[in-house]
């Protein structure tokens, strides 16, 4: 089922919003203009991510070398700073094993957008969350 969650100028490149949709708790995340959504509860013991740091990925090649990149693209729990992708949904430390629930989010024009059986015609664009 489609949720309608916020108008898609409502979240600004680089913020997020805490939503109720489905009877879960959502935070969805703007990337440059790309929406992302995931559970707003880490795996490990339920801390709020949509309290958490948004920072980069640090990656070293050799002692002494470091790169950072992928800036603003990570989440750090904040009660035990597990970190997760917020493309994603995976963990930085074990991507294969361990992950937070994600939900796809697109954006859709108002004109053609139908939500709960009505018809919406309304100007401009919307963050759907399909759950």
């Amino acid at each position: 089922m489609k949720h309608v969650v916020a108008a898609a100028d409502a979240i600004a490149p680089g913020g997020r919003l805490v939503v109720e949709a489905g009877g879960k708790r959502i935070v969805v995340w703007n990337l440059g203009g790309e929406f992302f959504a995931l559970a707003d509860r880490c795996p490990h013991q339920g801390g709020p991510l949509s309290a958490g740091q948004v920072m980069g990925h640090v990656c070293s090649a050799a002692p002494g070398e470091y790169s950072y990149d992928r800036r603003g693209e990570i989440v750090r729990c904040p009660w035990h700073a597990w970190e997760f992708d917020i493309r994603t949904g995976r963990s930085v430390f074990d991507p294969r094993r361990v992950k937070t629930r994600r939900f796809p989010a697109t954006v859709e024009c108002g004109e053609v957008l139908a939500a709960e059986r009505f018809a919406v015609a309304v100007e401009g664009r919307y963050v759907v969350l399909d759950i």
